[in-house]
């Protein structure tokens, strides 16, 4: 079940971002990634490797990612965040979220 987009809190700071994610795994059904504080992604999803980069920019979580050999290209994402959920909304906050929890 989703949880109702006011419940969550943005995340506006590259340091508060670190701070949530740092350590944990993001999980959702087959999938399994980690951000890292020096900019690498890396996990599984559906039983191929994710792999890229990542960095803040002007308010959004802005990335690079590959799945297996696929590239998805770049997004930038709105972040927020609901106690062990975090959600990624693309295209600055106006695509599709996920919302991921922390472990």
């Amino acid at each position: 079940m989703a949880l109702p987009a006011a419940a969550f809190e943005r995340i506006s700071t590259k340091s508060e971002f670190v701070q949530t994610v740092s350590g944990k795994n993001l999980t959702i059904f087959g999938i399994s990634v980690s951000v890292q504080p020096d900019g690498a992604i890396g996990g599984r999803a559906y039983g191929r490797k994710v792999k890229g980069q990542w960095q803040w920019r002007d308010g959004f979580f802005c990335r690079d990612l590959f799945w297996g050999d696929m590239d998805l290209g770049p997004n930038c994402q709105v972040v927020k965040v609901h106690g062990d959920v975090i959600r990624f909304r693309s295209d600055k906050g106006t695509g599709r979220y996920a919302d991921l929890t922390m472990r």
